[in-house]
């Protein structure tokens, strides 16, 4: 405000000053004649002047009120905002100061802790220390008398010790190796043929020749000559080609194809009846329809597995896993068809994921394909659980499928309500009356055989064979029994097993060991 008012003065000074010039140049110019006048309009002048000059004071001293309005009201503004952010700071401190404080105590606290455990450690030290040396004083002494009675250093009786054991092992050992080398040459033979007799049995029953032989009827007499040829040379070459063998005898306009593969059989079958259609039977001829049968098979095969697939509800399934699914209708697992089996199974295993709010597709894709390892097991080593896992988890298969295939059998432990519901299908459709050709006499004495080899050992407790005779649990005395006589004692019990029963498949025998303690709080 001080600075606008001298700036107002110094205009209506400049202002007045320029009329007194513009008044004596009018004064002189107009000297004579006109002096009135120009005083009158000077005066005018002055006056418009003075009232420009104040209303411009006025109008800067209402800018300078502004100014320090304006001015004052952001200092103001400054001032409260700087206030608060040191209100803000003060109480930020406090808070750090609190929480140092009560860190401050808490470490306090914890250096007192680990003082009154440092001191209880050394008291423990030199407690643990005293024992220490009595009990290596005790020591000391006790060998001292043992030297004394025995007449001899501790060393000394170690070492007699170890060169006893040392002998009497080579002695047992070279003694085991003998035996076992004679008893091996004396049972070689012998036990060849029980695994070969084993094997005929297991696929040995009631209904052998209806399970392995097919009957090809005959137009006439004269074809049993012509199908024989020339010194058997057509008969040969039908039995190389197929790998099955051709009976001719006396059934009346009949031959027979016996094999145990009932693929082998078909494929033969079809063959022969294709030549006696056609007459012209010979080696060559005999080649080429058979190899035209096993590619005309092959196309039967995946058209079967399409038929199981759209039957059971399944779609999208490999063309492979639908090839090998029809495999399975010329295979039999006791006298049960394998693909009718699968179908069943899968219908089974539909029925329960439906009750229990499951995926009824998937339920049923793992029912259809879960013995499709059957198909190439003779093939391809191992069992068939882990045989179809691959399969299917090559060809696209989900995971929960490939895992409920593979642990069916419990090749591995199941993990999921799918697996469990596969192994309870399993077992409904093998387990029907009628599914499988054995009688129920035979099935009891096989599970008495069974828990009786298992009871005959010493340290058992209890035998329990589950499975359908496929594993047998026992429950030994942990005070008799330990981890590694467990395991020697499930392999014994293996061995007095596979000597004296017959039985398809394998059995698992698991020896189960286990240690309690209790005690009673009064």
């Amino acid at each position: 405000m001080n600075i606008i008012v001298p700036m107002g003065v110094a205009l209506a000074i400049a202002c007045m000053s320029i009329g007194s010039i513009l008044g004596l140049y009018l004064r002189k110019r107009f000297f004579e004649g006109k002096v009135g006048d120009i005083e009158s309009y000077a005066q005018k002048i002055i006056m418009e002047a003075q009232k420009e000059v104040i209303s411009i004071k006025k109008e800067a001293q209402l800018q300078g009120q502004d100014l320090v309005f304006s001015m004052k009201s952001d200092f103001e503004r400054e001032m409260q905002e700087r206030r608060q952010e040191q209100k803000r700071q003060e109480d930020r401190l406090n808070q750090k100061e609190e929480s140092f404080e009560r860190r401050t105590e808490i470490v306090a606290q914890r250096e007192a802790a680990c003082a009154r455990n440092e001191l209880e450690l050394m008291r423990r030290e030199k407690e643990n220390v005293s024992r220490d040396e009595e009990l290596q004083r005790m020591e000391s002494e006790g060998k001292e008398r043992l030297e004394r009675v025995a007449r001899m250093t501790a060393q000394e009786a170690k070492d007699a010790l170890v060169q006893s054991m040392a002998d009497k092992a080579r002695y047992e050992g070279s003694f085991l190796v003998r035996r076992i080398e004679a008893e091996t040459k004396e049972t070689a033979d012998k036990k060849a043929k029980e695994i070969l007799a084993l094997a005929v049995k297991r696929y040995a029953g009631d209904c052998v020749a209806e399970h392995t032989i097919a009957v090809v009827n005959l137009p006439n007499e004269d074809m049993k000559g012509r199908i024989i040829g020339r010194e058997g040379r057509n008969i040969r070459a039908i039995e190389a080609a197929t790998g099955v063998e051709l009976i001719v005898d006396d059934t009346p306009e009949a031959v027979l194809i016996s094999c145990f593969s009932p693929y082998r059989r078909e494929i033969a079958r079809r063959a022969l009846e294709k030549l006696i259609v056609d007459g012209r039977i010979h080696p060559t001829r005999i080649e080429e329809v058979v190899a035209k049968v096993a590619e005309e098979m092959e196309l039967t095969l995946r058209e079967i597995g399409s038929e199981a697939a759209f039957d059971v509800g399944v779609h999208g399934i490999h063309v492979e896993l639908l090839r090998c699914l029809g495999r399975l209708k010329y295979r039999t697992s006791y006298a049960q068809n394998v693909l009718q089996h699968s179908i069943e199974v899968a219908f089974l295993c539909g029925i329960m994921a439906a009750e229990l709010g499951q995926n009824v597709k998937e339920a049923k894709r793992a029912g259809l394909l879960h013995d499709i390892g059957k198909a190439v097991d003779h093939e391809v080593e191992g069992p068939h659980g882990l045989i179809g896992a691959e399969l299917a988890k090559r060809y696209g298969e989900s995971p929960q499928v490939v895992h409920a295939i593979m642990s069916h059998h419990e090749d591995t432990p199941p993990t999921s309500i799918l697996d469990v519901l596969l192994q309870a299908a399993d077992t409904l459709s093998g387990a029907r009356p009628g599914a499988r050709r054995e009688m129920l006499e035979t099935y009891v004495r096989r599970l008495e055989d069974l828990e009786r080899i298992a009871s005959s050992f010493s340290g058992i407790t209890k035998t329990y064979a589950i499975q359908a005779g496929r594993e047998v649990r026992i429950m030994v005395n942990s005070e008799l029994v330990n981890d590694d006589m467990a395991l020697v004692l499930a392999n014994d019990i293996c061995r007095q097993v596979e000597k004296e029963m017959a039985y398809p498949g394998q059995i698992k025998v698991t020896v189960i060991r286990e240690t309690r303690a209790v005690a009673f709080a009064k």
